[in-house]
């Protein structure tokens, strides 16, 4: 079967729009929009790999290699001891894992059991664990033994209707002797596990023949296969309802795009480096999918520490790496980059936050590589937009519309009227890879969609004449000075451009005169003298209208960052606010 998302549109001047899809004629060579999205389930993604690469590495955790055989047969019998604990069409099952074998295999298994995961972010508070296990239902969560870990899950186990843990640990992922020596030289970071029928060990759950009762996913377009929560920056988390096929859709465009004649991923021998945890859905999809897609090595980070990804990139050459600015800053910025080899890397990516211009001039001239910025959401699985690798490339946009990906821009008060060719407005997606809906949340699932059937990012923006997006800011996120819309990214990007700036978050802040006005949180390179408001000011004096001026700043060893890394303003607001 075939997916086809072609829709009959009353609104003709939205017809107008993408009878043009000028976006195509912006796509690298080779590459078309119109393409075919196979009707299947997303672990036919890595059945399909495993008969096409059986005997290819695809994990690389920490010096431990698994082959796709040896990854298929761990996930076969993950399937079977989950259905042995009772998972089954619909039933919930938590990931609470950093980036370790345990969480693909987990993954993959729950979703042959016939389960829907539901991701958990190590990083997320308790109260925030127990909305999310809660609101989803989650019956079964599946950790590690680590104090990092475990104490925090058992809290939310205690508080909510979770039946059982199935704990992992480190040492049973790790090659000898590593195996042997992690448990006498981190024993402090090890937690006591308490031995019940309520507590399963991992090594228990895949104790079996993996001749699991396989599960047949009907209608892949509508069967949910994960539950991805979203929207804790403005309010209460919402669980995304991402189907199989959204999942198989995004991969799928992205590669589409990255085919062609010259393509950019080169399937059976790319290697990914993934740090970005896998929880996310960014991550979840450039790294895991992408990469088993491909038939692709997965060199496993359980987070992202500078050193130890300049040494990996430097020994184990990988070509792939997905990333945010702040580590592609990180980079830039380390004093002793250039001792190290970084020329196996011919294909970056960056999602989850703009990308500073020149971070991305700077990594580039490092490197020699472009960095290829994309826009997407957790809401489209996060396909959207993507910059090519090869061929036309605008500074300061965000790439084109992906194949298949349908898109728009709309007034944002009402989102009823599709806007011309370079006006600013809502911009608006759609396609085989937006979610179902939110789970349990009928009300904020109508709102989130137009009246034309697409979904509302929030995100202000516009289409130029070649088809490329340009991102403006957070609709939310505006700053209303003295009756002018200011964007905190046009000041963020200016102050970037100062020599001795590393990090920087612009948000609104009350003002008695203006009634909103622009304050800067600054972190300065390392060795970087203090800097006053006054020479900020003289700075940005010719880079920056009077209405966009930053009336006041802080320099902070550190800025506020989500789970993934990028750069976060919630708590600056609420900072603010008290």
């Amino acid at each position: 079967m075939v997916y086809y998302s072609g829709v009959s549109w009353s609104n003709n001047r939205y017809n107008d729009v993408m009878s043009k899809r000028t976006w195509e004629s912006s796509y690298p060579e080779g590459v078309v929009w119109d393409i075919n999205i196979e009707d299947k389930p997303a672990f036919a993604v890595l059945d399909e790999a495993v008969a096409l690469y059986p005997d290819h590495a695809a994990i690389d955790f920490m010096g431990k290699s698994l082959t796709y055989r040896e990854l298929s047969r761990l996930v076969d019998c993950a399937a079977l001891g989950f259905q042995k604990l009772g998972v089954g069409e619909g039933t919930r099952v938590g990931l609470f894992l950093p980036n370790t074998p345990h969480f693909i295999i987990s993954f993959f298994g729950v979703l042959k059991a016939g389960g829907i995961v539901v991701n958990y972010s190590p990083l997320d508070s308790v109260m925030e664990l127990i909305h999310k296990a809660r609101d989803s239902g989650s019956e079964i969560i599946v950790t590690l033994d680590l104090e990092a870990l475990f104490p925090t899950i058992a809290r939310v186990f205690a508080e909510t209707d979770v039946d059982k843990l199935v704990v992992g640990t480190l040492q049973e992922m790790l090659p000898f002797p590593k195996n042997l020596l992690f448990p006498l030289l981190k024993r402090s970071q090890i937690a006591r596990v308490p031995q019940d029928e309520n507590h399963v060990r991992f090594s228990a759950l895949i104790d079996n023949d993996g001749t699991y009762e396989k599960h047949t996913v009907a209608k892949p377009a509508d069967e949910v296969a994960v539950l991805q929560y979203t929207g804790g920056t403005t309010g209460i988390a919402k669980g995304a309802m991402l189907t199989h096929l959204n999942l198989v859709a995004a991969c799928s465009q992205y590669l589409a795009f990255s085919s062609g004649t010259r393509p950019s991923l080169q399937r059976g021998s790319d290697v990914f480096l993934a740090v970005l945890p896998l929880f996310h859905i960014f991550a979840l999809q450039v790294n895991m999918f992408l990469a088993v897609a491909t038939g692709s090595k997965l060199i496993l980070h359980p987070r992202f520490e500078i050193d130890a990804v300049l040494k990996d990139i430097d020994a184990k050459k990988p070509t792939i790496f997905p990333g945010v600015p702040a580590m592609y800053s990180a980079i830039i910025n380390h004093d002793e980059v250039s001792r190290f080899d970084l020329s196996s890397l011919h294909n970056c990516m960056s999602g989850g936050a703009p990308l500073p211009l020149d971070t991305l001039k700077q990594f580039e001239a490092l490197t020699g590589t472009r960095i290829c910025e994309g826009w997407g959401m957790t809401e489209t699985s996060p396909a959207g937009t993507g910059t090519p690798l090869y061929g036309t490339y605008k500074e300061g946009s965000c790439g084109v519309p992906l194949p298949r990906v349908e898109m728009c821009i709309y007034d944002a008060e009402t989102s009823t009227t599709p806007l011309a060719t370079g006006e600013k407005g809502e911009i608006c997606i759609k396609g085989p890879n937006v979610m179902k809906g939110y789970w349990q949340r009928p009300d904020a699932t109508a709102e989130a969609f137009n009246a034309d059937g697409f979904f509302r990012s929030g995100d202000s923006g516009y289409i130029d004449e070649d088809g490329f997006v340009f991102l403006i800011d957070r609709i939310k996120d505006m700053i209303l000075c003295s009756g002018f819309n200011v964007y905190p990214r046009n000041i963020e990007e200016a102050i970037y451009q100062h020599p001795d700036v590393e990090e920087v978050i612009v948000i609104g802040v009350a003002d008695a005169k203006r009634g909103q006005s622009p304050k800067a949180f600054i972190k300065l390179k390392a060795g970087a003298p203090a800097m006053t408001i006054e020479q900020l000011q003289g700075f940005l004096d010719e880079r920056l209208g009077r209405h966009e001026m930053v009336r006041a700043m802080e320099l902070r060893d550190a800025l506020p960052k989500t789970p993934v890394g990028k750069l976060s303003k919630k708590e600056l607001y609420a900072e603010e606010q008290a």
